[in-house]
């Protein structure tokens, strides 16, 4: 065998959350482009199949758009009953959705619990519900989307003369990033015997025209010089959910352009 053909995803079912935004997208095409069928779930279907129908254009691959609540526990459990009707298996579960609804540290309680029903029971019961499945069918790969805020603490200073978090930081995407990190490592324990892997990959800021100060701020606090760009997470997604990555589980990859190693 050739070591290309490790990251062959032909003939595997994806499932990626929240595959709309800008990440999501890289996320989608990589998936799509390798050979996999992807679902992409979220509360806005009507904009999925826009996306979708775009990414099958460039890819050559198959896009489904889906729907799914993460506040809701039966709307997860019935999006993962359909997948399993039409597809018979799920090999890949990509946990990319967020929802940022708490406006900054200054936020209402109700926001911050609302936050964490999606944004920490919704991925504890999206991963129960694929992972147990996967564990039936004898194997899969669950990719949590992750974040560098998940394992540091914020640099306001990177955001001096700009209006950007003017009601300081969101503190709860650096507790359930941070919540994240850690329940990869148990997803991981739970399933390793079931031959399910469970990885987190840590991202750095992507360009989405920012303050070009904060462009260069944030670009001098990386090894690499510069912010993401729309194709800088492809590759380790499709690492992470193929074969290559056989012997991979447990782990928190920063894809950050070292920002987290200085």
């Amino acid at each position: 065998m050739k070591v290309c053909e490790l990251f062959d995803l032909s003939g595997k079912i994806a499932v990626v959350t929240g595959g709309a935004g800008l990440y999501g997208k890289q996320i989608v095409r990589a998936l799509a482009s390798a050979g996999a069928t992807v679902y992409m779930a979220s509360r806005d279907v009507e904009k999925n199949a826009g996306v979708a129908k775009e990414i099958e254009a460039e890819s050559g691959g198959r896009v489904i758009p889906e729907k799914v609540d993460l506040l809701s526990e039966e709307s997860i459990l019935a999006l993962c009953d359909r997948i399993y009707e039409k597809e018979g298996r799920a090999d890949i579960l990509v946990n990319n959705a967020v929802l940022r609804c708490t406006g900054g540290y200054t936020g209402t309680a109700e926001n911050f619990d609302k936050s964490m029903r999606a944004n920490a029971t919704g991925l504890f019961v999206i991963s129960r519900a694929f992972g147990d499945r996967m564990a039936k069918q004898g194997g899969g790969s669950i990719i949590n989307i992750g974040s560098y805020m998940g394992i540091l603490g914020p640099d306001y200073s990177l955001y001096e003369g700009t209006s950007m978090v003017p009601n300081g930081a969101s503190g709860d995407y650096f507790f359930h990033k941070g919540g994240m990190t850690n329940y990869t490592k148990f997803l991981a324990g739970h399933y390793g015997k079931y031959n399910v892997r469970c990885n987190c990959l840590e991202l750095g800021g992507l360009f989405n025209n920012q303050p070009e100060i904060f462009i260069e701020r944030y670009s001098k606090k990386t090894m690499l010089g510069r912010m993401a760009n729309d194709t800088d997470i492809m590759g380790a997604i499709v690492y992470l959910a193929s074969d290559a990555s056989a012997y991979v589980t447990g782990v928190s990859l920063p894809v950050d352009g070292g920002y987290s190693a200085k």
